[in-house]
């Protein structure tokens, strides 16, 4: 796989991201004492920094390598709603359909940095489904922007974003296009993605998704095709950490792809990576062995960076 004609040969072209978006608050500091009141560190801070996270974070990696996403998503009518837009705009972003509700606030994750380390992470949320009104103006925007995209990457994080009809009908659009769909599931409705291209769950999504202990290669594997048979999907691609990824494929061998990262600073972000490089491959006609290897790529440059990171072309093709 020549890394840089792929990049070339896809870039400018859209692909559509749907799911949960997400304000990520980094809070940094140093630590030179205990507090008199508990047993916690005091964080002397020194500085924030905001940056995209969830399916605006996919966009963001999409973005970097040169290929125009097609984002869709809801936010509260807040303070981090505004951030979120200005930091979308702030990338050349498009926040076109990037959607208002009143009802619900903004998804904030706050990460208290101390040195390199993280100390704590405060949470900010809603995560009950969509009411009705604002899944049918999701619906309506979702038609609008699968009809230009060359692939398309559901990012559930559990928020609500992706309801059931919203799911459906992405999957009805997207396979009647036969454009390639890839899947970041959480177990609350990982069960419906039934016949996409590629779902990428992490070692213990994965355990959950399969419901049983995961400890060998061998346990990956029945886990892995538990996932294949359940949903009719394509392929599973486990991300394992510092052991790097397996793809597995119906009626085709497991393939092992060990960790290319040299250090890892921040995980923070990572699968976002790597379901945005997959279908940057997918897209351009890549395998999906080839798609596996450039997202193995991609995670390998991003853990090596503090907080929500982006890879660059340069980077992927070193």
């Amino acid at each position: 796989m020549n890394t840089a004609n792929l990049l070339e040969r896809i870039r400018g072209e859209a692909i559509a991201v749907v799911g949960d978006l997400m304000l990520d608050r980094f809070v940094w500091g140093k630590v030179s004492r205990i507090s008199p009141e508990a047993p916690v560190p005091v964080v002397e801070v020194e500085r924030e920094s905001y940056h995209l996270g969830g399916a605006a974070n996919v966009a963001r990696n999409l973005a970097s390598l040169g290929v125009t996403p097609l984002l869709l998503g809801v936010v509260g009518d807040d303070e981090a709603s505004q951030q979120l837009r200005t930091a979308l705009r702030e990338r050349g972003l498009s926040d076109h359909a990037v959607l208002d509700d009143r009802s619900r606030r903004t998804t904030v994750k706050t990460r208290i940095i101390a040195g390199s380390q993280q100390v704590v992470r405060a949470d900010w949320e809603s995560v009950d489904d969509l009411d009705a009104g604002m899944e049918s103006r999701s619906l309506d925007a979702l038609t609008t922007i699968i009809e230009r995209a060359r692939a398309l990457v559901l990012s559930d994080y559990a928020k609500g974003t992706l309801t059931p009809r919203i799911i459906d009908r992405a999957l009805e659009l997207a396979k009647a296009r036969g454009i390639p769909i890839l899947v970041d599931p959480k177990l609350r409705r990982y069960r419906l993605y039934k016949g996409v291209t590629l779902v990428t769950p992490n070692l213990y999504e994965a355990e959950r998704f399969a419901g049983l202990a995961v400890h060998t290669n061998e346990d990956i594997a029945v886990a892995a095709r538990s996932i294949l048979d359940e949903l009719g999907c394509t392929a599973v691609l486990i991300t394992r950490g510092e052991h790097g990824m397996t793809l597995f494929e119906t009626r085709q061998s497991p393939l092992h792809i060990p960790t290319l990262a040299r250090e890892v600073f921040d995980v923070s972000g990572a699968g976002d990576t790597v379901i945005a490089a997959a279908a940057l491959a997918l897209a351009a006609g890549s395998t999906l062995p080839e798609a596996a290897e450039l997202a193995n790529r991609a995670a390998g440059v991003v853990v090596g960076k503090l907080g929500t990171a982006t890879v660059e072309p340069s980077e992927l093709i070193d």
